[in-house]
């Protein structure tokens, strides 16, 4: 969710480079690692020429990780509760879509729950990037070995 967060309004060619950088930065991801980041953690993400040095995006990022660690309940079976049925893969790449009901509804629930920067295309990218989406075109290469 962090990356998808960073990588809105940028090309996602830009996050993968970074992506080692980010982990690093963000310690490993660790849920509870980034919910105990306080100001000096922020500055020193800040000055990271690394990663996508943008406030907002960082402080989101921290928050979130805080609200995730106080759920109560794991973030994955929350975002896998919202994963869309099986359906017919995309002829090309203009049927797929950018934004789902599924999606939409995701995104209005992690808001509800205090999630910020993640709007219905954050989480649709999000349902890419995890696997509940398979977005890949019928004739991908990708999709010839598991017919």
């Amino acid at each position: 969710m962090c990356l998808e967060a960073f990588q809105s309004g940028l090309a996602w060619i830009t996050i993968l480079r970074k992506r080692p950088a980010f982990r690093a930065a963000f310690e490993g991801f660790s849920i509870e690692r980034v919910a105990a980041f306080g100001d000096a953690d922020v500055e020193r993400l800040m000055a990271d020429p690394g990663i996508v040095r943008n406030r907002a995006k960082i402080e989101a990022s921290v928050h979130n990780a805080r609200v995730a660690r106080d759920l109560g309940a794991s973030l994955d079976t929350l975002l896998w509760s919202y994963a869309p049925a099986p359906r017919k893969r995309p002829r090309s790449l203009s049927d797929v879509p950018a934004v789902t009901a599924e999606s939409t509804a995701l995104a209005k629930e992690l808001k509800r729950r205090g999630f910020k920067f993640v709007g219905p295309t954050t989480a649709y990218a999000l349902m890419q990037a995890t696997g509940m989406v398979d977005d890949h075109i019928a004739d991908c290469w990708v999709n010839v070995s598991t017919r």
